[in-house]
């Protein structure tokens, strides 16, 4: 006998594009049977699924679960009514932070949970060596090593692009670990092109997901990159120029970095599934590029589609396919969750050891009082220019006054102030332009990818108020306005992650967003563009603890420009 028989329903292929009536069969964790209504035997239980589409479980290749600000058990929670049954994961945000250590507590708690959590070995701790200072430092052997854990099958995104591409010892010699274990390679090379792509990729690398145009789109596709499309890469512009190929090309669609709030007003891979049709994919295309193409790509052949043999992970879908309107959701013949709500409690939240994890013993009272060594006088300064839909940032530059050794920059801009927070006193700063921003600002230990502090604001009142609501937390995410903090989100776990119920954090993190928005810090993902400033390997120059990084040339550019007559 059978344990469950899903009735009624009709049957998406995602190898021939057809819909058929079908009943489908589980036994165990498995599928057993597809078969005509009706028959194939009798079964434990019944679900009705008259009026909605079977289809196979989502499956994320490519994500951050500390971008939830969630701990792996809750985020199971909050994703499978979504659809996802299975992730890749990289920890490349907890492991900065803290190491081998942090790797190993993220496996056993995904372990405990009923979604299938594969990950990655981060490949890049720190981003940027020798340009900051991080928690943590993951060289070759390490790489080795962590690649023999269970439930390990890729080396993770390898964001040090212009590393591989100039033949660094390092990055090579970790990519050689990664190879000789015959393990999947991610990459991260936005805008990538030519001569420099080819060398790129002749290590083996062959995803990438980050933001290219529809020219340098096409090019990785060519040349067997699996493109990886994200929400900020679903540009209509981008799915015609994939569409008028000669053929499609394997596509999965990921979402990388999403926040709690957003994935419970929003949604996860369905959300992504919704956006990539509204830029022109067909919805079949769609399907695939979340079921069957990321199984292909992870290496786990056993689900993906909807056929006897096969892993149960099924979703139940009302309305039309192009909806992706969850109902019901199997995970390896679990009913996970029905009505678009778990089926399960909601898990405790779990012991960590990475409490007080922010080693910054209090703010100076000159914090925030930019000092350089220039004679009083105008002086031209390096900024950095934000925009409000992606995480590109720019090279601009801005004129400020200097009297007795101070910069004048309250009323004339924003300013970014990084702080090491891993032991080390090193400070930088940076004006930042590009929003429209009143009296606020905001701090935050969620900072790609050493997660140093970071604050950004207009005056040092609300600056200060904002780091030391931060401090107090232990780690987190702060909004201050006129001088007093207006929400905060404790992220107490590696000041990354919050042990907090799915429902606390993502109230939490929407009113952080809210109160951004409020103060002008209007982005389609605000979280990712302020903790993105400290990103030392995302075109085009960002800022470290160290200092002002030109990331195309991976090097460092002078924060003085020269004085004004």
């Amino acid at each position: 006998m059978h344990d469950i028989r899903i009735s009624g329903g009709r049957v998406v292929s995602v190898f021939t594009g057809e819909t058929f009536a079908a009943d489908v069969l589980v036994t165990g964790s498995d599928i057993s049977g597809v078969v005509p209504p009706g028959t194939g035997g009798e079964a434990a239980r019944t679900i009705d699924a008259t009026g909605r589409l079977i289809v196979p479980g989502f499956i994320d290749a490519h994500m951050h679960i500390e971008s939830s600000f969630l701990t792996p058990a809750p985020f199971a929670w909050l994703t499978l009514p979504r659809g996802t049954t299975t992730v890749l994961a990289d920890p490349h945000e907890i492991v900065n932070v803290a190491g081998r250590a942090a790797m190993r507590w993220m496996i056993d708690a995904g372990q405990a949970t009923p979604q299938t959590q594969v990950w990655g070995v981060p490949s890049c701790v720190p981003a940027l060596a020798g340009f900051e200072h991080s928690g943590a430092h993951l060289d070759a052997s390490d790489v080795d090593d962590l690649l023999k854990w269970d439930g390990v099958r890729a080396l993770a995104e390898v964001m040090d692009y212009r590393a591989v591409v100039s033949g660094d010892p390092r990055m090579h010699s970790v990519i050689e670990a990664a190879r000789e274990h015959g393990a999947i390679l991610d990459g991260h090379c936005p805008g990538l092109s030519g001569e420099e792509l080819s060398r790129y990729m002749a290590t083996g690398i062959d995803s990438d997901h980050t933001k290219n145009t529809p020219e340098v789109v096409v090019e990785k596709a060519r040349l067997g990159m699996t493109v990886m499309l994200q929400e900020k890469c679903l540009e209509p512009e981008v799915v015609r120029a994939l569409l008028a190929l000669p053929q499609l090309p394997p596509l999965c669609l990921v979402t990388d970095d999403l926040a709690a709030d957003h994935i419970l007003s929003h949604g996860h891979l369905d959300h992504i599934g919704r956006v990539a049709v509204a830029a022109g994919l067909p919805a079949l295309d769609a399907l695939r590029a979340l079921t069957w193409t990321p199984a292909q790509r992870l290496r786990l052949p056993d689900r993906g589609v909807v056929a006897p043999g096969k892993r149960a992970d099924l979703v139940l879908l009302d309305g039309a396919l192009e909806d992706f309107a969850v109902d019901t959701v199997l995970s390896g013949g679990r009913v996970v969750a029905s009505g678009g709500r778990a089926a399960y409690d909601e898990p405790a939240p779990a012991d960590h050891p990475f409490a007080r994890s922010v080693h910054v013993p209090g703010l100076p009272d000159d914090e925030y009082r930019w000092r350089v060594d220039l004679a009083d006088g105008r002086h031209r300064f390096r900024a950095l220019r934000v925009n409000p839909v992606d995480t590109y940032t720019e090279p601009t530059e801005i004129e400020l006054d200097v009297v007795d050794g101070l910069v004048q920059w309250e009323g004339r801009t924003a300013l970014c102030w990084v702080r090491n927070r891993h032991g080390r006193d090193h400070t930088a700063c940076v004006p930042v332009t590009g929003m429209d921003l009143g009296d606020g600002a905001v701090t935050t230990t969620y900072a790609h990818d050493s997660h140093n502090l970071v604050t950004l604001g207009t005056t040092v009142t609300s600056m200060r108020a904002a780091a030391q609501a931060v401090l107090a937390d232990e780690g987190g995410v702060a909004v201050a306005r006129d001088g007093a903090v207006t929400a905060r989100l404790s992220l107490g776990v590696g000041g990354v992650m919050s042990a907090a119920s799915a429902q606390h954090v993502a109230d939490a993190s929407s009113r952080v967003r809210d109160e951004l928005g409020a103060w002008g810090w209007r982005h389609r993902n605000p979280f990712m563009s302020v903790s993105t400033l400290t990103l030392a390997v995302s075109p085009t120059m960002k800022i470290t603890d160290l200092g002002l990084v030109d990331v195309l040339a991976r090097d460092w550019t002078p924060q003085v420009l020269d004085s004004c007559h």
